[in-house]
């Protein structure tokens, strides 16, 4: 039989029956773990002034007194449909709820502002997938003494926490387009309607003239790694919004962007002493390279085509491992993909690839690092001569994206990473990770001791943002300026390379997603292919480039594996940052360092 759970919405939830975990060789893990299960019941209670519709839900989110159980008939384990949640699902979880209370440094379980998870399965057990390091972290004493704080009445004088008085910061004022009531989807810069908004040092206080949620006193203090309750509120509803994972014990924590969370995640999975490994694809983000290499972790390419990651080779790959001819590391159990607006190439998974991926990674038992900064940024195939006609409102949006790894993992082997970096702004540092409740659980005892979660100014701007004015309407409409944006900007590039490459040597594709073009450049036609190494062309031309004004990216930055020699000659061009203007007169001048070169 199983047990009612306390959520935050006010409701209780139907919890399957767990699967084992198996972590017999991992004592520290097992009690580390058990300690965090045990806690969640006392940080499940985040929000006063419910509106409640039965005697049982008072008892569920009224107070720090433990819920009685309540014996519940059992359900089969058995995914249900993945339906959509939709905002005004979100919203009337919100009324039911009232208003959030989560005071300096409160811990939170995201789990709480999750919608009913019944009948989906519990995550499989990927304990040994961990390093050595990862599991035996403890949780943080001083982090874990400070969820108390929010038991009434306590006075504290044990953690060293400022007192907000002290902060010289009264406020913060913001300028900003309205996205949610006005509905010209126009760019921020001739947006017809900006709103002001502030953010004062006690917002929260009962005495304020109108309450908020999260204010300066909080937000600029020392808080919990996982980030602020409010701003992971956000994130979790909105991965409901765009992913609803299949398994029930799913849970979000903030991170300070994706590159900082891939260190961490690398850390947690991969030990250079049991000789690990990863795979990715075989031209790859070159800061997720340089990540791994110093940590003694190779990585190796699976070949791609112009949708990414080629099922095929990546099953070959793991179905054919030889350690002896891979200089002894064993078989790779960690997947690193960009599945949308890779970069550099440009490619991105369709519906179909995504599914024969995770299934290939399922049937080897690869945990999958699914890492999506350009997510939201799908543009259209074509460009002429009839474009596909862009989304209207924010349901045909969700409607139009591609789903995402996250949205067909019933194991809970995927690690999610979002950012606000490349839709928002890049120095806010911040963005959130998705994953099973076990391994969300390690990540967080790593940050604990590590970058101690995302900065508190970024947290309480993007929370008076996104939260308190856009909401997840205002949001996804600013998705959709975005969207249109980038689609502008990728067919001007389109047209210079149209009008200025000389395509008897240079080819390239429509990207999809994203903010980059991979150009190929058929080294075999270069007059010196038989004296000059594919390396050496693409230096010289790239030194060309310099000397003419344009800065692209060299192509073998980005290979996965840099002892082997390349196969081919590539650029990655960018349509994200120069006026149209500047990317024409850019890419003509690209034109002309490789006629020079290839002497046309």
């Amino acid at each position: 039989m199983r047990r009612a759970a306390r959520l935050g919405s006010g409701a209780a939830a139907v919890v399957p029956r767990s699967r084992s975990w198996g972590l017999t060789s991992r004592p520290g893990f097992i009690k580390n773990y058990k300690k965090a299960q045990s806690n969640n019941g006392q940080q499940a209670s985040f929000h006063s002034r419910p509106k409640l519709d039965s005697p049982a839900e008072a008892t569920v989110i009224g107070g720090p007194s433990p819920l009685p159980e309540v014996e519940l008939p059992d359900i089969p384990e058995t995914p249900t449909k993945n339906k959509r949640v939709t905002i005004g699902e979100i919203l009337e979880r919100r009324r039911r709820a009232g208003r959030l209370v989560a005071p300096t440094a409160a811990g939170c379980d995201s789990g709480v502002f999750k919608g009913d998870s019944s009948g989906k399965p519990m995550a499989k057990d990927m304990s040994h997938h961990l390093s050595y390091e990862a599991s035996i972290r403890e949780p943080c004493k001083l982090k874990q003494a400070a969820r108390h704080l929010k038991t009434p009445g306590i006075i504290s004088l044990g953690g060293g926490l400022p007192c907000p008085e002290y902060f010289p910061i009264n406020s913060i004022s913001l300028s900003v387009p309205d996205y949610l009531h006005n509905p010209t989807l126009s760019p921020p810069e001739v947006h017809p309607a900006f709103q002001d908004i502030t953010i004062g040092k006690y917002d929260t206080h009962p005495s304020a003239p109108v309450q908020k949620e999260y204010d300066l006193s909080i937000s600029l203090n020392y808080a919990q790694a996982h980030g602020s309750a409010q701003l992971i509120r956000f994130v979790t509803e909105h991965t409901e919004l765009v992913s609803n994972p299949p398994y029930a014990d799913w849970k979000t924590c903030l991170t300070v962007g994706s590159t900082g969370a891939l260190e961490q995640t690398l850390r947690m999975l991969c030990d250079s002493s049991r000789n690990d490994s990863i795979l990715t694809e075989e031209f790859s983000f070159a800061t997720a390279l340089e990540t791994a290499h110093p940590l003694g972790i190779p990585t190796f390419g699976v070949p791609i085509d112009e949708q990414g990651l080629i099922p095929s080779e990546l099953d070959h790959i793991l179905s054919t491992w030889s350690p002896s001819e891979r200089d002894n590391k064993r078989k790779p159990h960690v997947l690193y993909t960009v599945p949308s607006g890779q970069n550099p190439t440009g490619a991105t998974q369709g519906p179909e690839r995504r599914r024969q991926i995770y299934d290939i990674c399922s049937k080897h038992d690869l945990v999958i690092i699914e890492d999506e900064p350009y997510y939201y940024l799908q543009l259209p195939p074509t460009i002429t001569p009839t474009p596909t006609p862009a989304p209207s409102n924010t349901t045909d949006f969700l409607d139009s994206l591609l789903p995402t790894l996250l949205s067909m993992d019933t194991d809970g082997r995927v690690i999610r990473m979002d950012s606000f970096s490349k839709v928002l702004v890049p120095g806010s540092r911040l963005g959130w990770l998705t994953a099973s409740d076990q391994l969300v659980e390690r990540f967080l005892r790593h940050a604990e001791v590590a970058n101690q979660g995302p900065s508190g100014f970024s947290q309480v701007i993007l929370h008076k943002l996104l939260d308190e004015t856009w909401g997840h309407e205002g949001y996804l409409k600013w998705l959709m300026v975005l969207q249109r944006e980038y689609t502008e900007r990728r067919n001007t590039l389109l047209k210079a390379c149209e009008e200025y490459l000389p395509k008897e040597v240079v080819s390239w594709g429509v990207v999809r997603a994203g903010m980059f073009q991979w150009l190929h450049l058929d080294h075999t036609l270069h007059p010196d292919s038989r004296t000059k190494s594919i390396l050496e062309i693409e230096e010289e031309i790239f030194e060309s480039c310099i000397d003419k004004g344009v800065l692209i990216a060299r192509g073998s930055w980005f290979r996965a594996q840099q002892e082997v020699a390349p196969t081919g000659l590539f650029f990655r061009a960018t349509f994200a940052a120069a006026t149209p203007g500047n990317m024409t007169e850019a890419i003509r001048r690209l034109g002309g360092a490789v006629r020079e070169s290839f002497r046309l």
